[in-house]
């Protein structure tokens, strides 16, 4: 490997992680100010049924089958090799394997349809439109497995970049088209219906991003492969278990809600799970694109690198993390009272519980992707699947018991204990270093700075005026007293001289962002 090689793959992942930030940060905005508007305009029942529907449609995924991470992993070994047929045969296949998935993900929303009502607590008025909503919806999902195949091939490329862009549009034209609909008086059906129409077509440029990336792809039938495909299957059955147990531990929490409690509390449910999910999106992002390099690192023996990759990139994952969670947690209530009023103080203390669970999650999501991406994917397949096994029990006993909060509870027990017991603890061993090693070098430098911002919570909490913008421009500079002190404090000067320059890069490129096309290399 040259002396290139590291820095040009650091910029590589600047590139994807400052456009993929940047994709979210939009999103996240977005979700802010559309969500209220919603639920004032459709009102908290109709948005409870939106919610609802759409968590149905979520679990049509499992059908993926782990197909897609296999997608990724072999899309960038036969492009490593050069090998432009073994690439067409393994797209090929996966292209007419996802149009039957779709296909059956479409009949089962039909059958789900039916018995609608048999499966939700709806009144009369609800089950026609909650029918005609999953139908919708499910357009969408059934088409997004057929395309599934060339988001593989932008990951694949590792050219997330130009999806990310793709994605930003998308969601501007998205939220546009929500705010015309509601504001011409239409309801919830026609709403469905034209957002979903937006992210199909988005579907058609993710195809020519694919082909940019990619131009000699060829889908054909005479490329369907099945020893591509035992090769796809024997990695993508645990791929299958980990994707499927992390449905039960992160999204069917509505479901149980909506079962036993009913669709308004969905929605004050709804409103903690959208900050926590965002808090997930925007600080999980480095795990998924890491994978191709711990694959990389692994097949050449380089235990010096992986232990490099590990300490540092769960350092920097717990810095993304812990200084949102610790905001949410301590002005979350301020936080829902300005966003969607004194009405949803019930989410307060799920917000509390959920932040908390995502601050272990994506504390020990990057031993998750070394284990994956290091042989030991069984290992972490299992482990999830006793997790969102308890997380599911647990849920259903203590909502019954003490409603939302409950649920919450169950959710996070099982998701800490595995994640700071069993997931991370099997992360050093995998890298052979020591937990104690990993705490100090890792965890801890992560931590203690939240200490600073808490601090600052609490002084200025008594002088914020409780309104949307003074609340999220106060806990953003609470994240600023955060990253200052560990800046500062927390780093040594070469990791803080690091860590400027790609952020500099990072400003600079999202100015920049014309990649050329490229093939096999």
């Amino acid at each position: 490997m040259s002396a290139a090689a590291p820095d040009a793959e650091a910029r590589t992942v600047t590139l994807n992680l400052s456009t993929r930030y940047l994709a979210i940060g939009v999103e996240m905005v977005v979700g802010l100010l559309v969500l209220p508007f919603n639920i004032a305009h459709l009102g908290k029942a109709a948005y409870g049924l939106w919610v609802l529907t759409t968590s149905v449609t979520a679990y049509f995924g499992v059908l993926d089958l782990g197909y897609s991470g296999a997608i990724v992993k072999f899309v960038a070994e036969h492009r490593a090799k050069r090998d432009t047929q073994a690439l067409n045969q393994v797209l090929s296949t996966m292209f007419y394997l996802y149009s039957a998935f779709g296909t059956i993900a479409y009949v089962v929303a039909i059958v789900i349809s039916v018995f609608l009502d048999r499966v939700l607590q709806l009144g009369p008025d609800q089950v026609y439109v909650g029918r005609a909503v999953l139908l919708v919806t499910s357009v969408q999902v059934a088409l997004g497995m057929t395309f599934t195949v060339f988001g593989g091939v932008i990951n694949g490329f590792q050219r997330y970049d130009l999806n990310n862009i793709t994605g930003i549009i998308s969601t501007v034209v998205v939220a546009v088209a929500n705010v015309a609909v509601l504001l011409a008086g239409n309801g919830l059906i026609a709403l469905v219906v034209v957002t979903t129409a937006v992210r199909v077509l988005t579907y058609w440029v993710y195809r020519a991003n694919a082909y940019r990336v990619f131009p000699e792809m060829t889908l054909r039938f005479a490329n369907f492969n099945t020893a591509r495909l035992r090769e796809l299957t024997s990695f993508s059955v645990f791929m299958m278990l980990i994707d499927w147990a992390n449905r039960i531990n992160y999204s069917i929490d509505a479901i149980v809600i909506g079962i036993m409690l009913g669709t308004t509390a969905v929605t004050v449910w709804s409103v903690a799970q959208r900050l926590a999910e965002a808090t997930q999106r925007l600080t999980n992002q480095l795990n998924d694109i890491l994978f191709p390099n711990v694959v990389d690192h692994t097949a050449s023996s380089r235990i010096d690198r992986l232990q490099t990759l590990f300490l540092v990139a769960t350092r920097l994952s717990l810095a993304s993390v812990v200084p949102i969670g610790v905001a949410l947690i301590l002005a979350g209530d301020l936080l829902v009272r300005a966003w969607v009023g004194p009405d949803f103080s019930g989410s307060v203390i799920v917000l509390r519980l959920l932040a908390l669970a995502v601050m272990i999650r994506v504390g020990a999501a990057v031993s998750n992707t070394l284990l994956k991406g290091a042989g030991a994917h069984q290992f972490v397949a299992y482990t999830n699947v006793i997790t969102a096994i308890v997380n599911l029990g647990l849920s259903v006993v203590l909502a019954r018991w003490i409603g939302l909060a409950g649920v919450a509870l169950g959710t996070l027990v099982p998701i800490g204990v595995a994640g700071m017991f069993v997931i991370f603890p099997a992360g050093c061993r995998r890298v052979e270093v020591p937990l104690t090693r990993a705490l100090a070098d890792a965890v801890w430098p992560a931590i203690w700075p939240a200490a600073a911002m808490a601090a600052y919570l609490e002084v200025t909490r008594p002088l914020l005026r409780v309104a949307l913008i003074p609340v999220l421009a106060n806990m953003s500079v609470s994240v600023l007293v955060y990253a200052a002190v560990s800046l500062a404090f927390g780093l040594t000067a070469v990791e803080r001289r690091f860590v400027l320059t790609r952020l500099f890069e990072a400003t600079a490129r999202i100015r920049v962002l014309r990649p050329s096309p490229s093939g096999p290399a």
